[in-house]
């Protein structure tokens, strides 16, 4: 069987009427016993609003400590920055490194910054 290559399956998919898609997608929920449709999160809604916590923080450096270089590193690999640009943010503290994210990824961010030597502050 030749393989279809991205620019075959999304030019079929541009083309498709939508009764197409949804014989489609029927057929690949069968084939791969999946589900398409969205996950419900209402216990996870009910339990942040039990909690009082935001659901989205923001995580600010507000020193880079003695190991501004291995800050550096983690503030590149979370942001996805060039080193130029990573520095500078190091080098601006406080300065938000990432915003509205979830409260769950603050806290590992922060996690990862504390371990690199920084002091950060999850809002």
């Amino acid at each position: 069987m030749a393989k279809l290559t991205h620019e075959e399956i999304l030019a079929y998919l541009e083309e498709a009427t939508i009764l197409e898609l949804n014989d489609l997608v029927k057929a690949i929920e069968e084939k791969f016993d999946v589900t398409a449709a969205a996950p419900v999160a209402v216990a996870a809604a009910s339990d942040d609003a039990a909690s009082n916590e935001p659901s989205t923080v923001t995580v600010t450096l507000t020193s880079a400590g003695a190991t501004k270089v291995a800050v550096i590193k983690v503030v590149r690999e979370i942001t996805g920055l060039g080193l130029v640009e990573a520095k500078g943010l190091v080098d601006k503290c406080p300065s938000p490194i990432k915003e509205n994210i979830p409260a769950e990824e603050g806290k590992a961010l922060k996690e990862k910054l504390e371990a690199a030597g920084a002091t950060v502050e999850v809002k």
